[in-house]
């Protein structure tokens, strides 16, 4: 039976946990899971087998840390030939009747993705290609990339998959309290880039029970045009009488995902701590339930790494600003690969209210695809605005759509033969929100039923792509009217045309209207009224311009749109004397609310910028007064935000590494100073666990507030990790674990610490750990996040010196 056409019109019930039910087998501290494909296949094979008899469609093979980091090449081979051969084999003798699928199970690497971390884009790509090509070549029936807490490492993990099988692939996220993922991407932004890569279903496991993820499920329900998964923990880990539990019980866990399913949830199973009785008691529950239609939500939706931005909820403004046309210091920055500078022009029109930012580095004497890639990479490091990628060049349009991180607005296809024939097969590859050019092969027609004609052509010919209407914003081209006084009529006349008879979103640069004329802002702004009033969806313009802006806000106040005229009260209150369009310029992010340069560079994330000031204010300024006064207190403040989730772990890694490179700067020019002025702390990740995001975030932030860190790594031995407390004698020990087979290594690593170094405090960390679990184990202190960590030390260290 073919899996996607059983998928459209029925529920499908999915496996549960494998890690819990291999240590209830014996699997020892410390031991990979995924070699026990090899030594104890009958272990393995059993566990498929139960699930199956349960009732289940679908299990994931033994395969979830299977990669090419954690294993050689040979022997990955075998471990995957393996995991597909148990699965086969339960598929083949267990008992029941119904279709039996087998989807080869692929987890995250355990390593960030640059620039947040050291693995390179196109190095994850590889790692999960590599699996990907081996499962497919072992005859598995679809691709599950589940576990993922990074929106970047999930692309390349859809990517590889796409790029090297045309099995079906489902996508699951694992969700924080706070319903975002690790890095801070919200589900819409996750429903946005997946959808639009192709994913045949996506959503959510492990993190927390099914109650805590049921608003996350309801808001995929929502926005989702794809079916929807879901395998949640039951509930969160206890230690009782030595042995790890659950919370929540199979009926329990059965009753809240039924709940779901009658919402439209379509494919059900477990994670950590879930059995073949929770699949037994959720099949029971949800067998007679009939499965809801799946509807296309007809949302024109793009996203950055964080959130999402759609179309038609209110005008969106798209800045303008990083684009060299008419800029003669912007081409100065382009020849000069001066990033600072492109970087700060985004800045800037971030903080003056843009929702997406137009990039265009078209200069002929440049390499656009390797700076047009490079320029997208360093917006998105320090702003979390979506991206309009803008160039004519195919080529740059492939490699920065390929390595952002989200889904983008593409700028831009037009009606000839040729340019639909390029754009739209990379739309569909990265996926993204297309601008449609209103103009053909005869150019740009006079009349605005010319461009209708054209647009309606476009929709045609982007279905055949797959692409959906949605997925085009057309721009019906504002025209001078210095050369014809009719431009701007006919191009508000298409504006509203294709809006009432194609149903699609409008964008326009609005300042092309008043080309050659003179005051051009006050000619702008009256057309992007006149624009708006006929149904506008996003306008390309300064947003530095306060005229532009005074069109805006009081546009949203006229229509019901700014409740109680907020953001109209707070925007008049900023309005400088006498009211002119203020030029955008980087330096405007030199400095902000009264903070110092240095202290703002910290706070946004600018590492070269951050290591040029320091090196300014060391000439006048004593260095550990620029410590204390700007560096420490941007860190706290970047800090507190991440603690209060309006800061995310992109911006908070930035902030680091800008902190880094400004204490560099501090080290050259005070060479007899100690690196570190603060207590050692070491760090590890515990015995069978390869994951150390957790770990290294960690590290980052104790170096930048002057402890001496001592990092063992991954894998690492309860034995070593005493030997290392011991030999430095550390009064502080941090411990990571993110793979609930590996947290017993933690409680015997823990223990070891308190026989050999029994002065040493002990905290811990990771994604399985709550409170109660690291206070049954005999932990010091349990960090939720590397803030809480740092907070810790920080009262460790207090101790020492009172």
């Amino acid at each position: 039976m073919n899996l996607r056409e059983f998928l459209s019109n029925h529920l499908i019930l999915l496996d549960g946990g494998m890690g819990t039910l291999l240590q209830a087998e014996g699997l020892a501290v410390g031991e990979l899971p995924e070699r026990l494909n090899l030594t104890a296949p009958d272990t393995v094979t059993a566990i498929h087998r139960a699930y199956y008899e349960a009732g289940c469609h679908v299990v994931n093979t033994n395969t979830f840390g299977a990669n090419i980091l954690k294993f050689s090449k040979e022997e990955l081979a075998a471990v995957i030939e393996a995991a597909v051969r148990n699965a086969q084999t339960a598929r083949d003798t267990a008992d029941g009747d119904g279709p039996k699928w087998i989807a080869l199970d692929i987890g995250p690497t355990g390593r960030m993705l640059e620039p947040y971390g050291d693995l390179p884009f196109e190095e994850a790509v590889a790692v999960f290609a590599e699996t990907v090509r081996l499962g497919v070549r072992c005859g598995v029936d679809l691709i599950f990339i589940e576990t993922m807490n990074d929106s970047y490492e999930t692309k390349a993990a859809l990517l590889a998959a796409k790029e090297n099988s045309d099995l079906p692939v489902w996508v699951s996220n694992a969700y924080g309290e706070d319903g975002k993922l690790m890095t801070g991407a919200t589900p819409l932004a996750m429903v946005a880039m997946l959808e639009g890569m192709g994913a045949d279903a996506i959503g959510l496991n492990c993190s927390l029970g099914p109650a805590a993820l049921a608003p996350v499920v309801e808001e995929y329900l929502a926005h989702a045009s794809v079916p929807v998964l879901c395998k949640p923990n039951a509930g969160l880990p206890r230690v009782i009488d030595g042995k790890t539990v659950y919370d929540v019980l199979p009926e329990a866990f059965a009753e809240t995902l039924a709940d779901l399913v009658k919402k439209g949830l379509r494919l059900v199973g477990g994670c950590c701590g879930t059995t073949p009785a929770y699949l037994a008691a959720l099949k029971k529950r949800v067998e007679a339930i009939p499965p809801c239609p799946i509807l296309s939500k007809e949302e024109t939706v793009i996203s950055s790494y964080t959130h999402a931005v759609r179309f038609g909820k209110q005008p969106l403004l798209i800045g303008e600003r990083i684009n060299p046309t008419g800029k003669k210091r912007f081409k100065e920055a382009l020849r000069a690969a001066d990033m600072d500078y492109i970087v700060g022009e985004g800045i800037a029109q971030q903080e003056k209210g843009a929702h997406i930012l137009d990039v265009n580095v078209g200069l002929p004497e440049i390499d656009e695809v390797a700076m047009l890639t490079d320029a997208v990479l360093r917006l998105q490091a320090v702003s979390d605005l979506p991206l309009q990628i803008d160039t004519s060049s195919p080529e740059a349009m492939a490699s920065a759509l390929r390595r952002y991180n989200g889904k983008a607005l593409i700028n831009s296809v037009n009606g000839t033969e040729e340019s639909m024939r390029l754009v739209f097969p990379l739309a569909k590859r990265y996926g993204g929100v297309i601008i449609a050019l209103t103009l053909d092969e005869k150019g740009i027609p006079p009349t605005a039923e010319g461009r209708l004609a054209i647009a309606k052509r476009i929709v045609e010919e982007a279905s055949r792509y797959g692409i959906a209407k949605k997925d085009l914003v057309f721009d019906p081209l504002a025209l001078t009217i210095s050369a014809d006084n009719r431009a701007a009529i006919e191009t508000l006349r298409a504006v509203r045309l294709i809006r009432e008879q194609l149903g699609c979103h409008t964008s326009l640069g609005v300042s092309n209207v008043s080309f050659g004329l003179p005051d051009r802002d006050t000619i702008n702004s009256t057309f992007f009224a006149m624009a708006l009033s006929n149904g506008l969806s996003a306008a390309i313009l300064n947003p530095n311009s306060t005229a532009m802006q005074k069109v805006y806000h009081a546009y949203l106040a006229l229509n019901g749109l700014d409740e109680n005229c907020r953001d109209y009260l707070t925007f008049a209150e900023s309005l400088p004397q006498p009211a002119a369009v203020i030029e955008a310029k980087p330096q405007a992010a030199e400095a902000v609310d009264g903070d110092s340069a240095l202290k703002t560079a910290v706070l946004r994330g600018l590492k070269e910028r951050a290591a040029r000031l320091t090196a300014e204010r060391l000439a006048s300024v004593p260095p550990l007064s620029v410590v204390e006064e700007e560096i420490i207190p941007a860190l706290d403040t970047v800090g507190v935000g991440f603690e209060n989730r309006t800061v995310y772990l992109p911006q908070l890694l930035m902030s680091a590494e800008a902190a880094g490179a400004a204490f560099e700067v501090i080290k050259q020019a005070m060479s007899d100073r100690k690196a570190a002025d603060k207590c050692r702390v070491v760090l590890a990740t515990v015995k069978g666990d390869i994951h150390d995001i957790g770990k290294n975030i960690v590290k980052l932030l104790l170096e930048n507030y002057g402890f001496a860190v001592t990092d063992l790594g991954r894998d690492v031995a309860p034995e070593a990790v005493a030997e290392a407390v011991c030999a430095c004698r550390a009064p502080l020990v941090g411990l990571s674990a993110l793979m609930t087979t590996t947290v017993p290594s933690m409680a015997n690593t823990i223990a070891v610490l308190r026989r050999e170094a029994p002065w040493c405090k002990i905290m811990v960390g990771g994604a399985v750990l709550t409170q109660e679990y690291a206070d049954a184990i005999g932990a010091d202190f349990y960090g939720k996040d590397a803030m809480e960590a740092v907070r810790y030390a920080e009262r460790i260290q207090k101790a020492l010196t009172e």
